[in-house]
Parts: structure tokens; sequence; C-alpha cells
């Protein structure tokens, strides 16, 4: 069984832990705020972010980035893109050394010019191999509410990409891979 770490417990990481667990994938949700964590764990909801839809039980919270990323072949990280770089630097030495890392996450670094992949691989140093992203035409609420949804998974690494695709397939959600990571990243911003 694959196992997520989900970093971000906004709307979108909320709703991307509801589809990996859909798919038969545990999640553990990091999020900055311990109150949520312990909100999201009592009552299976995110009351700031996803209020009325109930989270599976394959889904759990938590303030610790060291919990959420042990033993996790999967680390998604869904924060806000303006914040991946602070925050990954100090996550990256908590993270397991052969986890994929999937963004989430639209848009380029101010300053940089660098799209999230590449923030990844900088801040991390992880080659193209480990780095995937996860884009499409998607909204959070309608993820969360089971609405059906596409997306496309890109890596370099074709079978990392059918790795990821496999762990957040579900009857709702249908992944497709290619490893155009640029042009993914490009057409989701």
């Amino acid at each position: 069984m694959t196992h997520a770490g989900v970093f971000g417990s906004g709307s979108w990481g909320t709703a991307f832990a509801l589809v990996l667990a859909d798919a038969g994938t545990d999640a553990v949700m990091w999020g900055r705020r311990p109150e949520l964590c312990e909100a999201v764990n009592r009552t299976r909801r995110n009351p700031d972010y996803l209020p009325g839809i109930e989270l599976p039980s394959a889904i759990r919270a938590t303030p610790d980035p060291v919990e959420a990323a042990e033993g996790a072949d999967l680390i998604v990280l869904a924060v806000p893109s303006q914040t991946l770089r602070a925050n990954l630097t100090t996550w990256a030495p908590k993270l397991p050394e052969d986890a994929v890392l999937v963004s989430l996450m639209k848009g380029i670094e101010l300053g940089t010019a660098k799209r999230m992949s590449e923030v990844i691989s900088e801040v991390v140093g992880a080659g193209t191999d480990r780095v995937a992203v996860v884009s499409g035409p998607n909204l959070a609420g309608e993820i969360a509410q089971r609405q059906p949804a596409a997306s496309v998974v890109a890596c370099a690494d074709e079978s990392v990409a059918q790795r990821i695709q496999h762990a957040c397939h579900s009857p709702n959600f249908r992944p497709y891979t290619n490893t155009d990571v640029v042009g993914t990243e490009l057409g989701g911003t």
C-alpha cells in the first residue's frame, strides 16, 4: 500500500488527501495550525477549508512534519507557491530520501521565475525522476464533493508518473500521465 505525506491542509491539500484515501492510499496531512489538525482528527472534517465534507478515516492530520513524512512513499506539496522555498528548506532534512515529491502548486516563484518543480529539485537536491506535478482544470471543492474530474500527472520518469496515477486514481478522479513536466506546470499556471 502506498503511503503519502500531504504537506498543506488547505482546500487543495485536503481535497487531494481525500482523493488519495478514496484510491486506497493512506494520507497524513501536515498543517501549520495544531488546532486545525486536532479538528480534522476529531471531527473528520476540515472546518476552515472544506467544512461540509466528511473525510475518510485513512486521513489524519498533524502539525509535526516528521510525523507527516514518516514512512511516506509520496510527499505531496500543497502549500502556497510563494511559501514553498521557505517551508521546504525546513522540511527537506525530515523527508524520506527515496520518496517521490509531488507538486500540486501552480505558479512561478517571484524573484527567480522558477517553476515549483525547479524549486523542489533545487531545495531538496532531488533529480527530475523524483519530482512530479499534478495539474488540471480542477477546483478543490468540486473534487472534495467527488464530482468527476480529470488531471495530469507529469514526471520525467514515466514509471513514477504511473505510480502516482495508481495512488490517486479513484472512481471520481481520473489522472492521465505524461513526461512533459514543463508543459503541465505552465499549462496549470
